[in-house]
């Protein structure tokens, strides 16, 4: 009897010490999100919610059920390229990273989930931070960031196989292996792929993406691995349609036929985990990210005249090198932690036409070393953050002109406080200060190759950085049924850069400096538990942002004031069921503040059965067959080009798991 309790305590020991060990690393894998006391405007997602929501659309959508986000698609669909603002702020001015390690592209710091398709199936957690922050790998967090955490290896094993079709002759395919930890190893796989035509004419997306995590987990160190590949091909539709052409077809594509892309992108790191001791660990990770890319280019289309033979191509490919670590330290009642991050970054840009053949080639270099110190203290019911980071950026370009090498210091520092006013609320405030430099595109002035003048010289446009103070304070409440979040936020900002609504040459949105301008507003995010079975969740925001320029006072574009998302859910047993809607007021999408898009309403539902090993879903997105825009601009001479998005539109999948 006394040898079984001695083998049971010792293997109860040995079970609890790897989960204590498998713990810490999540811990350190973290350092970069913040936690519940932190003086942070934030909201968590996590992969239970996930699973349920997503059935391969692009990550936008899923997000744009957050407070102050919106999102919008070319194609109309939820398959292809999809983008999100975060209080009105364009996505390359928002910091993604997975496991610490950045997605922007560092050159024009744009952020592309598309790359990596059904990405969001294989995350086990999701971090939203809204406003500066706290401190990150990669580009600056200056609208907020977006943090995906890998799948955890600790979690059963199993695996699945799934199938989703719907409209528009849309396919998801996947199949997921999570061996949870044997022998103290772990390894998840998925692979996955999806096709849809689109719901504007030749907007169609065929793609497909990998993705490998492996762990070893010994006593004192951890070793991680994650891999992600993704491919993906596309009828283009970035062009906006005006609204005499949408009212004769609602799915005209402003894009000619022949404009298609081609893209394949792949995410390789390494991360290692050594516990010092009981209070304090390293954490040390290197990265590499390689794309290739290229797309077509109808320039007579562009310009609104017939196409003929001329096509141009945009081609390039990118190597993408980085390497950070991290100390941490605990005790007692205090949490410091100290990191480094480097990376190197090539770019090679290639132009041609289908007959006259190669037109330039230049290289874009994108290096940048930063380090960081935050520290955390704890006493009683008070928390107390500093957070400061300091950021050095170099840019330089070889090609057809000469330029000179930029650089740019940001020293970036954070305070924050916390107050538990009772067990379960707490208040918070917290500034933060923050710079950006500008993007490539924005040095170039929409061009792909730096243009000179007559002289020779090169032709620079926006090099100034833009800077943000930003000033959060809110309430936080939590007991076993509600779970209540209100955020006030004052953003103050310099030389802001701001998208005009208009497209370069290449496609991408151009963008103006602006003297001064601010965006405040509040945030709601409400979940209350009714019953055992039912339950509300309801996510808000009001903004209210103005712009100065020679005493001149209006709005930016594409910030709608009012964003509501209400849900109402049903589970008893295996079956759930929700039904959701979402309002969002109208928005300017010119300077002049003289055209913008309407406010709509969208009403969604889903519905899922488990039955044994298989789960039966149901998708309908857009219920009121609501016709609307929620993207579009005006062109020089006066003409407005909206987004169309779908009607009604429905999902249907299967899932068989083992």
């Amino acid at each position: 009897m006394i040898i079984v309790f001695s083998f049971a305590h010792n293997l109860f020991a040995q079970e609890q010490e790897l989960n204590d060990t498998i713990q810490r690393l999540e811990e350190v894998i973290i350092n970069y999100q913040v936690k519940k006391n932190a003086p942070i405007s934030f909201q968590d997602i996590y992969s239970e919610e996930i699973k349920i929501k997503n059935v391969g659309q692009e990550p936008s959508f899923l997000l744009s059920e957050t407070p102050s986000i919106t999102n919008y698609s070319d194609a109309g669909a939820s398959n292809g390229y999809s983008y999100f603002r975060i209080r009105g702020i364009d996505q390359s001015r928002i910091n993604l990273t997975l496991d610490g390690v950045p997605l922007n592209e560092p050159e024009d710091q744009g952020g592309y989930f598309s790359n990596y398709p059904d990405i969001f199936n294989s995350v086990s957690k999701i971090q939203v931070q809204r406003g500066v922050g706290s401190t990150k790998n990669g580009v600056a967090s200056y609208g907020g960031s977006v943090q995906l955490f890998s799948p955890l290896l600790a979690d059963s094993s199993q695996t699945t196989f799934g199938v989703n079709y719907g409209s528009y002759n849309s396919l998801r395919a996947f199949a997921e292996y999570n061996s949870g930890l044997k022998n103290r190893k772990g390894l998840y796989a998925r692979i996955s792929e999806i096709y849809s035509d689109g719901y504007k004419k030749h907007a169609f997306n065929h793609s497909q993406s990998a993705y490998l995590s492996g762990g070893i987990y010994n006593d004192k160190a951890i070793w991680k691995m994650n891999a992600l590949v993704g491919h993906q091909q596309n009828g283009m539709s970035w062009i906006g349609v005006s609204d005499s052409l949408i009212r004769i077809n609602r799915r005209t594509n402003g894009n000619s036929k022949d404009e298609k892309d081609n893209t394949t992108q792949a995410l390789f790191q390494i991360l290692n985990q050594w516990q010092i001791s009981s209070s304090s660990s390293l954490q040390s990770s290197v990265y590499y990210t390689y794309l290739k890319s290229g797309y077509f280019f109808d320039y007579n289309n562009f310009l609104g005249l017939p196409s003929t033979n001329e096509l141009y191509k945009y081609d390039m490919n990118s190597h993408f090198l980085g390497f950070f670590s991290n100390y941490s330290l605990s005790k007692k009642s205090i949490q410091w932690t100290s990191g480094i991050h480097a990376n190197y970054y090539k770019k090679n840009h290639h132009g041609s036409e289908k007959t006259l053949g190669p037109l330039y080639s230049n290289i874009g270099y994108k290096n940048e070393a930063s380090i960081f110190s935050k520290i955390n203290y704890n006493y009683k019911w008070l928390n107390i953050m500093a957070d400061v980071q300091y950021r050095y950026v170099m840019f330089n370009y070889k090609g057809t002109a000469k330029m000179p090498n930029m650089d740019w210091h940001f020293i970036s520092p954070k305070l924050g406080i916390n107050a538990n006013i009772q067990p379960k609320a707490s208040l918070y405030y917290s500034i933060g200060y923050t710079g950006r430099e500008p993007t490539r595109n924005d040095i170039f002035g929409g061009n792909d190759d730096l243009l000179t003048d007559s002289l020779g010289n090169a032709m620079l446009f926006n090099t100034t950085p833009e800077y943000v103070t930003d000033h959060e304070i809110g309430l936080r409440y939590q007991n076993q049924k509600l779970n209540f979040n209100i955020n006030l936020y004052y953003m103050d900002f310099k030389n802001e850069i701001v998208l005009d609504g208009n497209f370069g040459p290449n496609g991408l949105a151009l963008t103006n400096h602006v003297e001064k301008s601010y965006r405040t507003g509040i945030e709601i995010s409400l979940d209350y538990k009714i019953n055992a079975h039912f339950s509300i969740s309801n996510q808000s925001s009001f903004n209210y942002s103005r712009i100065k320029e020679q005493s001149e006072k209006f709005s930016p574009i594409l910030t709608p004031a009012f964003i509501i998302n209400q849900e109402v859910s049903y589970a008893n047993k295996g079956f759930n069921f929700a039904v959701s809607g979402r309002f969002q007021s109208s928005s300017y999408i010119n300077f002049a503040n003289t055209s913008q898009i309407n406010s709509y309403f969208l009403l969604n539902a889903r519905a899922s059965y488990q039955y044994k090993k298989f789960q039966f879903s149901l998708y309908a997105n857009n219920l009121s067959n609501t016709k609307y825009y929620n993207h579009g601009y005006v062109e020089e001479d006066g003409t407005k080009k909206y987004f169309t998005q779908a009607p009604i539109n429905y999902s249907i999948g299967i899932q068989y798991k083992f």
